[in-house]
């Protein structure tokens, strides 16, 4: 898959999960995700859970 590609599809990833984290990523791994949270601390520690694991976090927030 291309870069390009890669962007379109966060884009729609993105627009899909109003509040939550969308994609994680590192160095040549992505993923894909639908993690939706209830409120900013649930999104906040779901984030640092991925970011100590070494992962840069995609995310919507308020």
């Amino acid at each position: 898959m291309s870069r390009e590609e890669y962007q379109g599809l966060l884009q729609v990833a993105s627009e899909q999960v109003p509040f939550g984290i969308y994609a994680i990523e590192k160095k040549e791994y992505a993923e894909l995700r639908c993690d939706r949270c209830k409120s900013m601390t649930q999104l906040k520690k779901l984030t640092q859970g991925f970011r100590v694991q070494g992962f840069k976090v995609l995310a919507n927030g308020r």
